[in-house]
């Protein structure tokens, strides 16, 4: 049994759609779905945005 880790970067307007997208093409087994949480700060304060999802996929070998 394999695994591999793909990076789908993403956007907070295009995160679903692509997500869906890329999970239907996948051959394998999902095992797990991370997002890359980023802090920033602006004039509001404090807030965090996702940059990239890191998708573990199982294979068989």
């Amino acid at each position: 049994m394999k695994h591999k880790v793909h990076r789908l970067d993403v956007k907070s307007d295009n995160m679903q759609e692509k997500l869906e997208k890329f999970l239907n093409e996948l051959d394998g087994e999902i095992i797990a779905v991370i997002p890359n949480v980023k802090p920033t700060f602006q004039l509001m304060g404090a807030t965090a945005k996702i940059n990239y999802l890191l998708i573990v996929e199982k294979v068989d070998a």
